[in-house]
């Protein structure tokens, strides 16, 4: 099956499969062209984006460890604190941020397959270290220490969502980008099974088990994406990608509606069963009690995001963002309702929608990203640019917002935590935190409006 040719007037010929060098390096990737895509794009890309969802999946669980783990520290055995508890899984969630902007950078210098092995081997330092240590009589500091190294798992979310952008064409990036991010997500839920799975066979006094599971799969993992991934060539040489969308306006923007979708999802998913712990104490008296609830929010969340890909894909991303975040404000005050009222059964409803929502809402603003830099360069082709060199321009752009709005959004998921932590301390329950969720949705509502949908923006459809 031959590839397209070049044109007549030159005798070189492109070979049926990208030319590749050592390393696995694809050099020729055109997946905009339709008989590329069909004849050699597509089967390369699902491949993939296969091993990114489980690199990503795994990245995730290690990353969520910990919003588990404390549910197998009972105070009295390691004299931890709610407000202990809720700096444990806080601090990976910063770090995770963090790593996100270098691990986006990474793509690029490194190559998609070549960081996607690093990334997942290094999985093995937070999971090994806390196998060592977590032991009653261990240190604070200790595992605060070893809860922070978690955070390298939220990193692989940034570099793998970069390095699918530039495998897919611009019509399948909604759906391409949520299945990557719904099945990294699902480690949220499945860490967290796995967690009760252990409680209810082996009890509260055995949380290594946990890890011994999850040591294997890091390696499968880094093994799986060495033999079957692929670097591609388009996606290199962008040193200056990260810097120029530093001056982009909708990369602030876009970075602030993360927060409200991607933030929310993981800041609840990390928080939720601490929540039901100390607001719902006699119904939750125990860690079997709490886990057997927490995991349902962040699988559905986690199993809708690629619909909210696909619904962006139909509609915009813009207006399924927009109406997203205005069912998030109705469900924040559900549960501000139910916590007033008392009520479990619509608390867990109230919460559980937000954790749907939120899954919605990250497949949607994912979508907008490569949309609103594809409109531009629609406009910048309709001037009199450069078709190539704007194409070019759109794929690097993406891939450094991607980045920075993974790292700023999961920084949303610290404030969560911190919302919580405050809320708890200083009141006893979660309502004045559910109360400062509202007005940020509210807020989110009216940027998402102002700049994407009212009429006269400077955009076409995002």
């Amino acid at each position: 099956m031959a590839a397209p040719t070049r044109p007549p007037s030159t005798t070189t010929t492109i070979p049926a499969a990208p030319p590749v060098r050592s390393g696995r390096w694809i050099d020729d990737w055109r997946p905009e062209e339709p008989e590329f895509w069909e004849s050699t794009g597509r089967t390369v890309a699902r491949r993939n984006l296969f091993f990114s969802v489980f690199s990503e999946h795994v990245g995730f669980s290690i990353w969520s460890l910990w919003p588990v783990l404390v549910l197998f520290l009972p105070e009295p055995v390691f004299g931890i604190d709610p407000a202990g508890k809720f700096l444990l899984t806080a601090l990976p969630t910063a770090l995770g941020a963090f790593v996100r902007l270098p691990y986006t950078f990474a793509v690029a210098r490194f190559g998609g397959r070549n960081w996607t092995i690093v990334s997942a081997a290094l999985l093995l330092v937070p999971t090994v270290a806390t196998a060592i240590v977590l032991e009653p009589g261990v240190d604070f500091g200790t595992l605060l220490l070893v809860a922070c190294l978690a955070g390298v798992g939220g990193g692989n979310f940034a570099s793998s969502m970069a390095n699918i952008n530039a495998f897919y064409p611009d019509r399948l990036k909604g759906w391409a980008l949520g299945l990557n991010a719904g099945g990294g997500n699902l480690g949220v839920p499945v860490v967290q099974l796995v967690g009760l799975l252990v409680l209810a066979t082996a009890g509260a006094a055995h949380p290594r088990l946990i890890l011994w599971i999850y040591i294997p799969l890091i390696v499968a993992a880094a093994v799986g994406a060495a033999l079957l991934m692929d670097n591609l060539t388009m996606a290199r040489n962008q040193p200056r990608a990260m810097r120029e969308a530093t001056h982009e306006p909708h990369t602030w923007i876009m970075s602030f509606l993360y927060i409200g979708t991607f933030g929310s999802f993981i800041g609840f998913g990390f928080a939720f069963g601490q929540v039901l712990q100390n607001q719902f104490t006699e119904s939750f008296a125990t860690p079997l009690a709490a886990a057997s609830l927490t995991w349902l929010g962040p699988l559905l969340g986690s199993l809708i995001r690629p619909l909210g890909g696909s619904l962006a894909d139909r509609f915009g991303g813009a207006l399924i963002t927009c109406w997203t975040f205005v069912a998030m404000a109705l469900g924040a005050l559900v549960v501000w309702t139910a916590s007033q009222l008392g009520s479990l059964p619509l608390f867990v409803v109230g919460f559980v929608a937000l954790f749907v929502l939120s899954g919605v809402g990250n497949g949607s603003t994912y979508k907008m990203i490569p949309a609103i830099f594809r409109s531009q360069a629609l406009q910048s082709v309709a001037q009199g640019g450069d078709a190539e060199a704007a194409d070019r321009r759109a794929l690097r752009m993406s891939g450094a917002l991607i980045g920075i709005a993974g790292a700023v959004g999961a920084f949303g998921g610290v404030l969560v935590n911190l919302a919580f932590r405050q809320s708890f301390m200083t009141t006893g329950t979660g309502d004045s935190a559910y109360l400062v969720f509202i007005a940020f949705y509210v807020v989110c509502v009216a940027i998402t409006w102002a700049v994407y949908l009212r009429p006269g923006r400077a955009l076409g459809r995002v």
